[in-house]
């Protein structure tokens, strides 16, 4: 149960005892929500090093004296709600170094005759007290002089004896649930020299007589009350407003939640005879009062709100204010009336001539203010306003123009229906919210506003820089907004800080390109990078903006489209180039033409032969072959039968098919090898032809006759049978005396006869 920091969570495990086996590494240790009953001495003395220890909501009703003895390092200790019936002082004696002490919610009915936490000299915050606490004794809290918080739950304390908590010479904030008045007077003599800060729950107010400082001399230390839950009456108000001026140093006063049972016929005299108040600041949250309509304008109080300088009054039906007590607030600078029943009408009445002279911000946020027009008129009677909140009020419209406070720097108008921006807007402010209205653009010229809010509305795009060049701050959250660009974003020079997160970011390249380019980005960006989501495209929806990177086919795809065809195109034209120079078609139709005849019977049958030999030869050859070669050889007794292509192919047939017909169909093939013939494309493919079916039979059909002189070099290199046959076959070679002519013909003969 234990992590890398030494933290064991053992709570809400169902264990009835301390886990055994405990050692020093163990600096927190969670038993809170189990079935404990007991703490014994063996328990925890390993875990010498625990800073804190967690045993709340346990059952535990028994703790021996010494099972805390060995932590002394233990900072914070939780005991509260169990059954503890009494505190012992042994308990806390070698706690040297506690810090924190939770207490509440045993079943003690006091603290014992002594101080259970005179050991305690490092204690900071003490909660203690349960429905049965009843008792608090002299020297219940000797030994601690300091504390920032101390929390007593005194519900139905019944008996205090006076000075008990005089022996803390300073507390910061002290809160404790009490129902006695009686107590409550006790307890603020006590504490006038040592608590800032008091906070009273649940109490019931009497009518106190006795002076709350008595014999008490100044300066006192208490500048801050509050009571939450309390009840007053008209009369028992009346009375604590008087007591409460004696306290010189109470600077502020709450009441959080109270019921106030009366009509405000306050003894108004008998206030004004007591004194100047000196309290400053006064809260007033969800007070209920009863029959609030029938309640009194607070006639006679004029004289003690003069130097008040803050007031808020929330959640509590405040429908107005009248005008003759709204003139004496003659030093009020922030008053808050948030969350209650204003109208404009009463408005009129609330701000009218000379009221709230000195006012400097005010809250009417939450009221039931309907006409923007007449709001910005009455406010604009506040000669020193600057901070103005009207938002949450349904106005639905926004005149054209209106008339403001001539000072007004801050203006919030975030969820008021207004269905546009107009320049009823003052060109005064510096600040600028209007968030939550459906606001589908934004481009109203003010030339020294710093900080715009427009969140939760219909913008697709930034509003534009140049009407509001000095922006430093600008929110755009959950928009509409799909990108921005680098443009937009630079447009904003002064720009410090920017809140587009929450949108539906289309994650284009140019976007992409711009975020993780632009330098200091991230600075500007507020809630970078976690707020700021893809929604487009799909493959990267829900992925981090920050995070996407596109594929160069995905950032350039109208560029790479057109790449790519024409690459094809010039490939394509590469090959029909390369093929025409090297007839690669022809090689092409070539080959399939082979294939076919390989299919075929290796040689035609003796019937379908009807040539003695196929002339392969040059046409600038024609004449030699086609004069004396012919007629010597088809003029032989018996004759022979030559293929000549010029005289015996068939007309209209591909020439491949003549070529490969007629060498099927001729006993030899006679090459009659010249220097043209080498040179000559046709006799290249025949000679193709002939390689591939009569030299690839490994049979003698083809008959070589040397017109002139050739190397065998000169013979293209692929046919390399042919080259192989040159070199190691004889062949015929014409010879250039007539002497000599009468043997090549017989020889010819002979061969084509073989």
């Amino acid at each position: 149960s234990c992590d890398a920091s030494q933290l064991c969570n053992c709570s809400s495990m169902g264990l009835d005892f301390i886990p055994p086996g405990l050692t020093a590494r163990i600096t927190v240790f969670d038993l809170a929500h189990n079935r404990i009953k007991r703490i014994q001495s063996q328990d925890l003395q390993q875990a010498v090093n625990l800073r804190a220890l967690l045993l709340q909501s346990n059952k535990i009703s028994s703790i021996d004296e010494d099972s805390f003895q060995s932590l002394e390092k233990l900072e914070l200790l939780d005991l509260s709600n169990n059954s503890l019936a009494h505190l012992s002082p042994v308990w806390f004696g070698h706690l040297f170094s506690l810090q924190h002490l939770h207490l509440q919610g045993n079943s003690y009915r006091d603290l014992g005759q002594s101080s259970p936490f005179s050991s305690l000299r490092n204690l900071s915050s003490l909660h203690l007290g349960n429905p049965q606490f009843s008792v608090i004794r002299q020297g219940n809290f000797e030994g601690i002089e300091l504390l920032h918080k101390l929390w007593i739950d005194g519900s139905n304390l019944s008996q205090y004896e006076q000075g008990s908590l005089k022996s803390i010479k300073e507390i910061d904030h002290m809160i404790i649930n009490l129902r006695n008045s009686n107590i409550f007077s006790k307890i603020v003599r006590d504490l006038l020299h040592s608590v800032t800060w008091l906070e009273v729950i649940e109490i019931k107010l009497a009518v106190e007589k006795k002076s709350l400082v008595q014999n008490s001399t100044r300066p006192f230390r208490i500048q801050k009350l509050t009571f939450k839950e309390a009840f007053f009456t008209d009369q028992t108000i009346s009375r604590t407003i008087v007591l409460l001026k004696e306290i010189t140093s109470l600077k502020e006063l709450e009441a959080i939640n109270c019921v106030l049972e009366g009509k405000g016929i306050w003894n108004t005299k008998e206030i004004a005879r007591s004194g100047q108040s000196f309290v400053e600041t006064i809260t007033i949250i969800k007070v209920i009062i009863q029959n609030f309509h029938l309640f009194f304008d607070l006639q006679g109080m004029e004289s003690q709100i003069n130097k008040l300088k803050r007031l808020t009054i929330a959640s509590s039906n405040v429908f107005m204010v009248p005008c003759k007590l709204a003139r004496h607030f003659s030093s009020l600078l922030y008053l808050d009336f948030h969350d209650n029943l204003l109208v404009n009408k009463r408005l009129n009445e609330t701000i009218c001539e000379h009221s709230w002279p000195s006012l400097q911000t005010l809250n009417l946020s939450q009221n039931s203010l309907k006409s923007l027009e007449q709001t910005a008129e009455y406010t604009s009677r506040l000669p020193k306003l600057i901070n103005l909140d009207i938002s949450q009020n349904n106005f639905d419209e926004i005149p054209d123009a209106c008339e403001w406070p001539k000072l007004l720097k801050y203006l919030n108008l975030s969820s008021t229906q207004i269905p546009k921006v107009t320049s009823c807007i003052p060109r005064t402010l510096e600040v600028l919210d209007v968030s939550g209205n459906n606001l589908k653009e934004f481009g109203l010229e003010l030339p020294i506003l710093k900080e715009l809010y427009l969140t939760r509305n219909q913008l697709k795009t930034l509003p534009g820089a140049a009407p509001i060049p000095n922006v430093v701050a600008l929110s755009v959250r959950r928009n509409k907004l799909n990108s921005f660009s680098k443009e937009e974003f630079e447009s904003f020079r002064r720009m410090e800080l920017l809140d587009a997160s929450d949108n539906n970011f289309i994650c284009s390249c140019e976007f992409l390109s711009f975020i993780h380019h632009e330098a200091g980005i991230a600075q500007v960006l507020v809630g970078w990078p976690d707020k700021y989501v893809c929604d487009s495209p799909l493959a990267v929806r829900g992925a981090q903006v920050g995070a996407v990177h596109l594929s160069l086919m995905e950032c350039h795809r109208s560029l790479v489209v057109p790449l790519v065809c024409v690459l094809v195109f010039l490939i394509i034209l590469l090959l029909v180039a390369v093929g025409y120079k090297y007839h690669m078609v022809w090689y092409l139709r070539m080959t399939w033409a082979w294939l076919q005849a390989k299919r075929k019977p290796k040689r035609a049958p003796p019937k379908d032969v009807c040539y003695d030999a196929f002339v392969s030869y040059s046409e600038n050859d024609s004449d030699w072959v086609e004069n004396t070669m012919v007629r010597e050889l088809e003029q032989a007794c018996p004759p022979f039968r030559l293929c000549l292509h010029k005289r015996d192919f068939v007309p209209g047939k591909w020439i491949v098919d003549n070529i490969i017909d007629s060498i099927e169909k001729s006993r030899k093939t006679l090459f009659v090898l010249s220097e043209h013939f080498v040179q000559s494309e046709w006799c290249k493919y025949e000679l193709d032809f002939s390689h591939f079916r009569l030299f690839d039979e490994n049979n003698d059909a083809a008959i070589l006759v040397l017109l002139e002189p050739i190397q065998s070099k000169a013979i293209p290199k692929r046919f390399c049978k042919l080259r192989k046959i040159m070199n190691t076959k004889t062949y015929l070679e014409w010879p250039a005396s007539e002497e000599q002519q009468q043997v090549f013909w017989e020889n010819l003969k002979g061969a084509l006869k073989s």
